[in-house]
């Protein structure tokens, strides 16, 4: 080690610009960010080589005054400090570093111009060393060109990826930034190829959708639901997925605090707890939400490049975001994913096969005995199939659910409504309604049991035994009752009445995974209603039971009842509508 000494100036700046500028898409950001605090309403971006080369952002912004043109490219300086107050931060920028940062790896061109000056005025940064300004005609913003990023530090270039790659992080960048700033127009081009054209949209709940189904997709647009809470001078706004509409992972959540895109574990967690009753936990909602808080009382400059924030109390966050989003959710009623619906008509459109000699495609479907039950003192349409329908009519159609007609396959209920059918999946269906059973009785007067008059012993491995024992007393307020019986085996006495006749050792051993999988930091009460899921699919009607009309006009009248039968604990949709409408379509009648 040598004497302690003071860094060059250059040096310090390229160390800066690696905790700040990451890769291109880090430089976009700021860039863009600049420009939205600047007041633009229209920002271009231009790619080559996944910004690696080039990277051009131009605005219709505010513009820099010529004398602040060569502070602007210096260190720690700002316009967003006007009463330097590090808690009082409301742009999206500040740091202090972006545009030197960028400088002291790059060769960037700052070109601008102000609504008080005739002329704009430019400037260029080459690793860092600062040019002369210069007039130039140029419109009222400011234009700024990133050229051959990294060429000061040649060993970032190692760590950058392909250009695809690159422009896939600089498309993600700008599409979270457009999502919050739906006044803004943006376009993004890379190598003559257009890869996002957003129009500006109006300042209501109407434009911020249609701004974040352009990015989010079609089916988020048909499928959600507004948030709009208020408390204690927090705000929340924004949308989210019925649960039928989910993703095997989280890349559609999205949070912003304050207009600024952040990643934040708090969102993840709040948005498991809010979903729990409907989503299983490997499946994930699609989501955007817009948190406004008194700048007090969060830290936006906790990461240099400002993606992480600091709440002042992040048990109050989660809280308020838990019960918005339950709120929220509670007034779904039935409302299941659009996506269903389309799927399942896509599904029956004829398709043309010139190998057949059907002109419309149709296939001859087969039946077996058991796949349309209804009545087996029902007469037969027809001779080849053995098709059974109901001797007396159908209860009246002016239920939500409308009537039932029939079960097909031993799983699915065909109702009729006053504007068309429902299918609902008997399993799905039941298995909400017994789940809601379970926690209602449970935070009443706790889970009903019943005694079984003959124990079951379940054999479980001994880490499994280990678990099932430390949580016996809280698995006893759900109903199930077992007490050790040898070294690796238990023997069950009593189970949640709501049950039936359930498979007691399946049960049992899926309990058991489930606590091994959680490991030694499982709390069973945080966790009741997973467990309550849990039994509530073994315990409801199992695909292959026929039902006969009667149970299942009972069954649709208790989903009218039960809140959130739309979908299963699952995520899954435990109903299909089909419009009257729609089905005229498929043959031709409308």
């Amino acid at each position: 080690m040598g004497s302690i000494r003071r860094l060059p100036s250059n040096l310090i700046n390229q160390i800066a610009a690696g905790e700040v500028i990451e890769r291109p898409a880090s430089a976009v950001k700021e860039l863009v960010e600049n420009a939205i605090d600047a007041g633009a309403t229209h920002i271009d971006i231009l790619l080559r080589d996944g910004g690696r080369s080039l990277i051009t952002v131009i605005d219709d912004g505010r513009g820099i005054p010529s004398q602040e043109i060569p502070l602007a490219l210096e260190r720690h300086a700002t316009s967003k400090l006007p009463d330097e107050d590090l808690f009082n931060i409301t742009s999206l920028g500040f740091r202090g570093e972006a545009l030197p940062s960028i400088g002291a790896v790059s060769r960037l061109t700052l070109t601008s111009r102000t609504e008080a000056s005739s002329e704009g005025w430019k400037v260029s940064v080459e690793g860092g060393i600062l040019g002369p300004l210069e007039p130039t005609p140029f419109p009222l913003g400011t234009k700024i060109e990133v050229r051959d990023l990294f060429f000061a530090v040649p060993a970032r270039l190692k760590f950058l990826k392909t250009p695809p790659t690159e422009t896939a992080h600089v498309t993600e960048i700008v599409q979270r930034l457009a999502m919050a700033y739906g006044q803004i127009s943006f376009t993004l081009k890379t190598d003559q190829r257009t890869l996002l054209s957003l129009d500006a949209v109006s300042d209501t709940p109407e434009g911020q959708l249609k701004r974040l189904s352009e990015i989010m997709g079609a089916e988020f647009f048909d499928n959600t639901l507004p948030v709009d809470a208020e408390r204690e001078g927090f705000k929340m706004t924004g949308f989210i997925s019925l649960p039928t509409l989910n993703r095997s992972n989280a890349q559609m959540q999205f949070l912003f605090v304050n207009g600024r895109p952040v990643r934040d574990k708090i969102l993840a967690g709040a948005v498991r707890a809010a979903y729990q009753d409907f989503l299983s936990h490997d499946r994930h909602p699609l989501l955007t939400l817009f948190l406004e808080i008194p700048s007090r009382y969060v830290d936006v400059n906790v990461h240099p490049a400002k993606t992480e924030v600091r709440f002042q109390d992040s048990g109050f966050v989660r809280g308020f975001i838990v019960s918005v989003l339950k709120s929220t959710l509670s007034g779904m009623a039935h409302r299941t994913s659009t996506s269903s619906s389309q799927q399942a008509l896509e599904a029956m459109r004829p398709s043309f096969s010139p190998q057949r000699q059907n002109t419309f495609g149709y296939k001859q479907p087969s039946f077996s005995p058991t796949s349309l039950f209804v009545q087996e003192s029902a007469p037969a349409l027809a001779p080849s199939a053995r098709t059974l329908v109901a001797e007396q009519e159908p209860s009246p159609t002016h239920f939500p659910l409308g009537a039932a007609c029939a079960q097909i396959h031993e799983t699915y209920i065909i109702a009729q409504t006053e504007d068309g059918l429902v299918i609902v999946d008997q399993h799905a269906a039941h298995e909400r309604l017994v789940y809601e059973r379970l926690k209602k009785d449970m935070e009443a007067t706790g889970v009903k049991r019943q005694l079984l008059l003959i124990p079951e012993v379940v054999e479980v491995t001994e880490a499994e035994l280990t678990l099932l024992i430390q949580h016996q007393q809280d698995l006893e307020t759900l109903g199930l009752v077992f007490e050790e019986f040898g070294d690796k085996a238990l023997v069950i006495r009593e189970i949640p009445s709501l049950l039936g006749h359930t498979d007691i050792r399946l049960l049992v051993r899926d309990l058991a995974e489930e606590l091994v999988e959680q490991g030694v930091s499982f709390k069973l009460k945080e966790k009741i209603h997973e467990v309550c899921s849990l039994m509530a699919c073994h315990g409801s009607v199992r695909s292959g039971k026929k039902m006969t009309i009667p149970e299942m006009n009972d069954l649709l009248r208790q989903m009218e009842a039960t809140p959130y039968s739309g979908q299963c604990n699952h995520g899954r949709p435990t109903q299909v509508d089909l419009k009257l409408n729609d089905i005229e379509k498929l043959f031709g009648r409308k």
